[in-house]
């Protein structure tokens, strides 16, 4: 890892935990447990004393009360203001927000639109039952539902992610239907297909991807919709395709992230945004380490996620990992890389 060069790091709190259990999310099956103000506080003392006393480019700091579903605890507003006291600068707000507050909170959106942005994306996995079973919650296909007209009536663009696996494929035709019903001619609604990433929950779903064959024929609207969203032609290539890309790679990511973030779990274990929660990827205790040590161990990748990224080649993870021949669909070779280092991880985790 080069040495942090940004100005600008984010440190990200879980004080609240999720109301959901997503088999699709990279960051894993968390729990509830809970950080106090008073632990918020503490921890951003720590980076805050850290900046001032050590020798290095960071000015500035970002600071998250959450890094999982925003808005979850009561005293979001509240929060927020805490954000904004104990951060640089606005909180950052990104395209996401609470559907469960959604469906449950009427005061919930008028602030929201107040505080920005105005678009919202909701994850749809397929129907109900599908939804449902993504989620791990009874009621989150609902609460979807009923998100997606609270933000049209409030007059914020609601923006459905649609993942495409195997269970979808049968159900699609009944979903882009409700949503034409829902949506009616709103100008603003956006919908996009999206596949699963291979980290976190959502390696454990590498049986529902779909193969070439499988999505031959899904509708030209929705793909052209798909590219318009991410920016891309090609939106995605099978395994066998992506394998005679990657062998020729130096690295396994040229540049991993360009907005740094740590985050801080309810045991005050540290990762960083460039992997998962998996504990290859840890890179300290608040409680036991200081945030020197933390960043240093981040920079010399002396945790066993950071040296597969950046000592590993990526001959090497195919050569161990990949399939010459796999029709299975990725988004980028980005993906699939990060499905043969966790996998490399998780073997030699193990092993230990």
């Amino acid at each position: 890892m080069p040495i942090i060069s940004t100005e600008r790091i984010g440190v990200a709190f879980d004080m609240a935990g999720c109301p959901n259990r997503c088999r699709h999310c990279w960051l894993g099956k968390g729990n509830n447990r809970t950080l106090s103000e008073t632990d918020v506080r503490w921890g951003v003392a720590q980076f805050r004393e850290f900046i001032q006393q050590a020798d290095t480019p960071i000015r500035t700091l970002a600071v998250s009360t959450h890094f999982r579903e925003p808005d979850f605890r009561d005293d979001y507003r509240y929060l927020y203001d805490l954000e904004a006291e104990l951060g640089d600068g606005k909180p950052n707000r990104f395209e996401l927000l609470s559907m469960w507050r959604i469906a449950r909170d009427r005061t919930y959106l008028p602030w929201a639109k107040s505080v920005g942005p105005d678009t919202c994306q909701i994850t749809f996995f397929g129907m109900q039952k599908t939804t449902d079973w993504f989620y791990r919650r009874k009621g989150a296909f609902a609460d979807a539902l009923t998100a997606t007209e609270r933000l049209l009536d409030s007059g914020m663009k609601p923006r459905w992610q649609v993942f495409l696996t195997t269970n979808l494929l049968p159900e699609l035709d009944d979903l882009l239907a409700l949503q034409e019903k829902i949506t009616g001619s709103y100008d603003e609604f956006k919908i996009f297909l999206n596949l699963p990433g291979p980290e976190g929950e959502a390696r454990k779903l590498e049986h529902l991807r779909p193969a070439t064959d499988q999505v031959s024929d899904l509708p030209e609207k929705l793909l052209t919709a798909s590219r318009r969203h991410l920016d891309k032609e090609v939106l995605w290539s099978t395994e066998a395709e992506l394998v005679s890309e990657i062998v020729s790679a130096r690295f396994l990511k040229e540049d991993p992230t360009e907005d740094l973030w740590f985050f801080v779990c309810s045991n005050w274990d540290v990762y960083s945004n460039i992997g998962t929660l998996e504990p290859w990827w840890c890179i300290g205790n608040l409680k036991t380490d200081s945030v020197d040590t933390i960043l240093r161990r981040y920079e010399n990748n002396e945790v066993p996620g950071l040296k597969t990224l950046h000592h590993l080649s990526p001959a090497y993870l195919v050569k161990e990992f990949g399939n010459a021949n796999g029709l299975k669909i990725y988004s980028s070779r980005d993906d699939l890389l990060a499905l043969y280092s966790e996998k490399l991880c998780r073997r030699d985790w193990n092993q230990k």
